[in-house]
């Protein structure tokens, strides 16, 4: 039976004022902002966001190192990324998110090794300024074919004072040449990660583009066509993807971080005519940066699904000559056949099947194209650290009535998710394990479940093969014992 819009609102309001009684009145009442319907017309999603969550509830969100070390840094592959502080941190984050990069890691390329200056006791008392110098030193000796080392400062470097500032200045002048910089990005700043992706990016315009000498790669020579991919992190190989479609329509890709990036491609940015935002939370500062400072124009772009990556060919085409454009449409025209087989397989199957996400970055509106051109329906959507121009853009994607819920709780996402009973949830691996016990469909949709790409139209076939995989799997019949289930 078809459900209205009007009714559809109507459920949701009733969901969530049933969920918000289980909180103290405090609580509720500012808990409350967070969780809504959205409404056609409307400037945002009308929820607030960016605020601090509530202690004693099970948040899903990271801290600014992770968004700065986990996040923004950590991909760029012939840089080593110290954690500075305790283990506890770099070990978590060690070996990122599948950042997939070329190169022989431990040689030339470091992202899946893990280097830390491991905080004792006496560090706390007595600072870790010269344990950080030596560190650099051993470094330089073990691994001299790395080409910069970044200092990602933990909680209680803050908190003691250590002045990494004063190291990297004093290591830079020692390895003349090479780049060693500092990274304020202590867990405890900000409200979530996305305080560490502004820390970061400003730590790439202070100490990679103004400290840059523009002499100092004079092999580089400049085309009509270069553009920059930004905000990429290349999980599972979104970034190549994406390169594919964007140098077959006769771009250069001079540069494309963090994912497979490397020091040298930061250094070229600033030379691109065009700059291609995936990311928008984590990079927006850093392209705006490069907008008023180089005037390089930015666009974004979304590759996930076929109706969003046609769109957004032709938005990038728009940036430049006849040649470009026409390029786009011969691009579009070729991959049309693919996109009709996989819609061919899987439409079918999944038709009018319905999807909640929750997940960080761009990914909670990004995506829903994609699912949409599968002939799903995302009925939930929300971001774990989004921002108010987050949940402006999120209206050009979803449809009057959808519930939206922003830092979402543990016990408000289980309670959503059992009322609104969706064929799938997509959302992170701390989810994960919760929704498949429930007997929910799921897939991690953070570092696409250990597969991927999901960019581009082949990654647009790995993704309907996968959704379908999640949804038509035999095993959740078999989550419930047969004695439990309904008559």
């Amino acid at each position: 039976m078809s459900v209205t819009v009007e009714e559809r609102k109507a459920a949701n309001k009733a969901l969530i004022d049933e969920v918000l009684k289980a909180y103290p009145e405090k609580m509720a009442k500012r808990r409350a902002k967070h969780l809504g319907t959205f409404e056609d017309g409307k400037p945002d999603c009308g929820v607030k966001s960016n605020i601090k969550s509530l202690p004693g509830v099970m948040t899903i969100r990271g801290c600014a190192y992770a968004g700065s070390k986990g996040v923004v840094w950590g991909p760029i592959k012939d840089m080593i990324h110290i954690s500075h502080g305790p283990v506890g941190c770099g070990q978590y984050s060690w070996a990122a998110r599948r950042n997939y990069y070329i190169g022989t890691t431990g040689i030339d390329t470091f992202v899946t090794m893990q280097f830390t200056s491991d905080f004792q006791e006496k560090d706390i008392v007595f600072g870790g300024d010269k344990k950080l110098d030596k560190i650099i030193d051993e470094i330089q000796e073990l691994f001299p074919l790395n080409k910069g080392i970044s200092i990602q400062s933990e909680c209680p470097i803050g908190l003691i004072g250590d002045d990494i500032e004063a190291v990297s200045k004093k290591k830079s002048a020692q390895y003349e040449g090479h780049t060693i910089l500092p990274v304020r990005c202590e867990g405890f700043r900000g409200v979530s990660q996305s305080l560490g992706h502004h820390l970061a990016n400003d730590a790439i315009r202070d100490w990679i583009f103004d400290k840059a000498d523009p002499d100092k790669r004079p092999e580089f020579v400049s085309t009509p066509y270069d553009v920059a991919i930004i905000g990429d992190y290349n999980i599972g190989g979104d970034a190549w993807s994406s390169r594919i479609l964007l140098e077959e329509i006769g771009l250069r890709v001079i540069a494309q971080w963090s994912g497979d990036g490397s020091i040298a491609e930061l250094e070229n940015t600033p030379k691109a005519k065009l700059n291609l935002l995936h990311c928008y939370r984590s990079m927006n500062y850093i392209s705006r940066h490069m907008e008023e400072k180089y005037c390089i124009p930015w666009a974004e772009y979304n590759f996930f699904g076929p109706s969003m990556i046609e769109k957004s060919l032709r938005e990038i085409a728009s940036h430049f000559d006849d040649t470009i454009k026409a390029n786009a449409d011969r691009v579009i025209a070729k991959y049309r056949p693919l996109v009709d087989a996989v819609n061919a397989k899987f439409r079918a199957r999944l038709q009018d099947k319905t999807v909640m996400l929750f997940v960080g970055g761009l990914r909670p509106r990004h995506v829903i194209g994609a699912y949409e051109d599968l002939g799903m329906n995302v009925v939930g959507t929300g971001y774990e650290f989004g921002h108010n121009d987050d949940y402006q853009r999120t209206t050009h994607y979803v449809k009057d009535g959808t519930l939206i819920y922003d830092d979402v709780t543990g016990y408000e996402f289980e309670r959503f998710v059992e009322q609104v009973q969706p064929d799938l949830v997509g959302s992170g691996i701390k989810e994960k394990y919760v929704f498949q016990k429930m007997g929910v469909p799921f897939r991690q949709m953070h570092s696409w479940d250990y597969s991927g790409p999901y960019h581009g139209y082949d990654g647009y076939a790995i993704f309907a093969r996968d959704m379908d995989m999640a949804i038509s799997s035999p095993v959740w019949g078999l989550a419930k014992a047969p004695w439990k289930k309904n008559p």
